[in-house]
């Protein structure tokens, strides 16, 4: 038997923009994302014997076949190599919130690509490996990849771009959750009016400047958000600036709201404030890629 322990790191939007409907039912998109250090943990151990793939994971809700993106990728792995499942076994242990617009679930498809091709393809490009993620969701191959990069297209088209300036994150995950397809479905991309500009993020982070880059931080999800969940989104995102963060949004299709901070001591007072509230509350870094 083989195994291979690796962290799966969330991702956040620094910025989101939708650009149109395609034809295929997809959107294209325009985004900035980033890797932060709040991460799940997944063991993917090979030649069990048994001739299947199953998911274990600590949490009930999470299915552990075919319908989990950690099956999938290593099926899709498996397929793309035209190698037989000797038995593959994938443990996940679960940090990174569900329906969150963290990418839980890519980034944990991305670490079993990255275990499968370290066991089995080592000489295998990335850029191939992000092919095969592409299969299993949109998300994968940007969480094959991490670091900061701008996204386009479905969110494949990668473009590295320099690193988040060193800072400390807080991130505060409302109990409801947003479905994705569900909040696609409201967007009338003509109405969107509150773009991001993507020319000044990329001065900005080419520039080292943390500053700069809060202040083009931004999600056109947020314009389409119900009053409710419109009023708890400014709630987080009020608190976090009210303790010192250069600037608060929306993370994905949400509803997780993320602030950058300078000073660390400031996030931990936003965290403080906000944990005596919600549950799903974590105080993080950016990571560069690896």
């Amino acid at each position: 038997m083989k195994s291979m322990t690796l962290p799966a790191y969330a991702k956040l939007n620094l910025t989101l923009d939708i650009l149109r409907k395609r034809p295929d039912g997809y959107h294209d998109l325009r985004m900035v994302m980033q890797s932060i250090a709040l991460h799940d943990t997944v063991t993917v151990r090979t030649e069990t014997g048994d001739g299947d793939i199953t998911v274990r994971t600590d949490r009930e809700d999470l299915p552990g076949g075919p319908g989990n993106i950690a099956w999938k990728a290593a099926r899709a792995f498996y397929d793309a190599v035209g190698m037989e499942n000797g038995g593959t076994e994938i443990l996940l242990e679960k940090r990174i919130p569900m329906q969150a617009g963290m990418a839980g679930g890519s980034a944990d498809g991305a670490a079993v690509l990255q275990a499968l091709r370290s066991l089995y393809a080592p000489e295998m490009p990335r850029q191939e490996l992000e092919r095969i993620g592409l299969q299993v969701g949109s998300d994968v191959p940007f969480c094959v990849r991490g670091g900061t990069a701008l996204a386009e297209g479905r969110g494949e088209v990668l473009t590295d771009l320099p690193p988040l300036p060193a800072c400390a994150i807080v991130v505060c995950k409302p109990e409801f959750g947003l479905s994705t397809p569900a909040l696609f479905g409201r967007v009338q991309v003509e109405k969107l009016s509150r773009r991001p500009d993507h020319d000044a993020m990329k001065r900005a982070l080419t520039a080292g400047n943390l500053g700069a880059v809060a202040q083009q931080m931004g999600n056109v999800f947020e314009e389409v958000l119900t009053a409710e969940e419109s009023r708890e989104i400014a709630y987080l995102k009020d608190v976090m600036l009210r303790c010192g963060a250069l600037n608060a949004v929306m993370t994905g299709s949400g509803p997780t709201v993320f602030g950058l901070f300078a000073q660390k001591e400031q996030a931990e007072h936003a965290a403080q404030v906000l944990r005596s509230r919600y549950a799903q509350l974590f105080l993080t870094t950016p990571v560069q890629q690896v």
